[in-house]
């Protein structure tokens, strides 16, 4: 049953990283469940105040996601139609079988998004480099901490591996 645990713990890590590029799934907070998951084995154990400040941190990053985008995009004087296009653009580019999908996606996603809005191509063409600013710094900035989670699943695991294996 303990190795159940760890293998399932394995795998809500490894989504955790997944979903730091997918909108579907909250990156930090999915592997935030696996590191509670691991807690919850025989060999190894969390603190709660270990457990707490990783919940913490997780749902902050959870809320940044939404903000990180959105000021992107008014920093560079982009709408609301050009993050939906972002958001649009990226689950166009994941599902499209081109290189670089995951990246040129929410570019022309947002681009798409902003001249629906307005008709000024420069307007646009900044507004739609300002969403996909945000996309890149939230994505990058839930793929390190979801890396971070996995390196203190990796260290407490490591510390019990007598018991395990």
């Amino acid at each position: 049953m303990e190795l159940f645990l760890v293998f399932i713990a394995l795998m809500l890590m490894l989504l955790g990283i997944i979903g730091s590029f997918l909108p579907i799934l909250p990156g930090p907070l999915t592997s935030w469940v696996g590191l509670l998951v691991l807690h919850f084995t025989d060999g190894i154990e969390l603190s709660h105040t270990f457990l707490i400040t990783t919940l913490a941190i997780a749902v902050f990053i959870y809320i940044l996601d939404y903000m990180i985008p959105a000021i992107g995009t008014k920093r560079f004087g982009g709408s609301r139609s050009g993050m939906i296009g972002t958001t649009l653009g990226l689950i166009v580019g994941l599902l499209s079988p081109i290189p670089f999908g995951i990246i040129i996606g929410p570019f022309i996603g947002a681009l798409i998004g902003e001249m629906i809005h307005r008709n000024d191509i420069e307007k646009a063409l900044k507004a739609a480099f300002g969403s996909f600013i945000g996309f890149i710094a939230s994505s990058f900035l839930k793929f390190i901490v979801a890396l971070i989670f996995l390196g203190f699943f990796i260290i407490k695991l490591s510390n019990h591996k007598g018991a395990w294996f």
